[in-house]
């Protein structure tokens, strides 16, 4: 089996590691930056520098079972996102369609703030989206993309949400440290259980849709409090939404962070078979946790 892995970064390069580690799978990495040629190389992986918004770029890329589509728009606005979740993966599902050895499956990574709000209460697979940003209604437009128009070129597409990710690099211990921290949920995902779901679904019968959470959506204050118990440090202040939405340089991005709470279910991948190596933080962290502690 070959695959694609089309924007190898945070989750991308750990996915092309977990893959390559699996003898009977060929995996290509491709990334537009040249600096980013060598860290897939790193992972044993065929690297290819490649724009995926552009088909004459995408040539280089050789003919694969399987497409993962993990790029990234960098965290800029609206615009720039819809020319890569948008045009870039209609331009991907084109060219990959139209070769002599089309692929088979692709597999597009999403996120959960698709969903909106849901004032706390439980969101799963069945649960329609309700985007509240220009940028989330992009994405939702991207995950309808990678399942209709994907299957109109003869491709099966699969959706794959990701929670906040989290994992080497991306703890974040100070945030939540040092506070003031906001009352609210954090639905989450490691780093390597993301990559391990988004393996699971090249491997395995999937629906159309998974949300790659793990099992505890974390109260942002218990979170707080127990983080700083195993760190050995006094716990955080806290503050209630109602006091955070009240200050003035409250950015509109966070005023729409605050207003947007769930918590995410992971039964369906559960029951599906998946196996987490982090099921809650309290797993995720530990690491972060002892290299604190070590260091201070």
């Amino acid at each position: 089996m070959k695959v694609a892995v089309l924007g190898c970064g945070y989750v991308g390069l750990e996915l092309c590691r977990r893959l390559t580690a699996d003898s009977s799978r060929d995996v290509i990495g491709v990334r537009r930056s040249e600096q980013g040629i060598e860290a897939i190389e790193a992972t044993g992986a065929q690297a290819v520098q490649a724009d995926i918004t552009d088909s004459d770029a995408l040539a280089a890329v050789p003919d694969v079972d399987a497409l993962v589509f993990s790029a990234s728009s960098g965290g800029r606005d609206a615009a720039a996102a819809r020319s890569v979740y948008v045009a870039g993966l209609e331009t991907v599902i084109e060219h990959f369609s139209a070769r002599e050895h089309p692929p088979e499956q692709l597999v597009y990574t999403s996120s959960t703030s698709v969903y909106g709000d849901h004032d706390g209460e439980w969101v799963d697979e069945t649960t329609p989206v309700e985007p509240t940003t220009e940028k989330t209604r992009v994405l939702a437009n991207a995950e309808q993309i990678a399942r209709e128009h994907a299957a109109e070129h003869g491709i099966e597409g699969t959706v794959v949400r990701f929670a906040g990710l989290y994992g080497p690099d991306r703890y974040r211990l100070d945030r939540y440290l040092d506070g003031p921290v906001t009352e609210g949920y954090l639905n989450m995902i490691h780093r390597d259980d993301a990559a391990g779901i988004v393996r699971f679904a090249l491997t395995e019968e999937t629906p159309e849709t998974l949300l790659a959470v793990d099992d505890e959506p974390a109260d942002k204050w218990e979170f707080s409090a127990w983080l700083a118990d195993q760190c050995g440090v006094k716990q955080p202040p806290t503050r209630t939404k109602a006091e955070r939405l009240a200050d003035a340089d409250l950015s509109t991005p966070a005023k729409r962070r605050l207003e947007t709470s769930k918590r995410c279910s992971n039964d369906l991948v559960r029951e599906l078979g998946y196996e987490f190596a982090y099921p809650t933080y309290r797993e995720g962290y530990r690491d972060a946790i002892e290299r604190y502690r070590d260091e201070n």
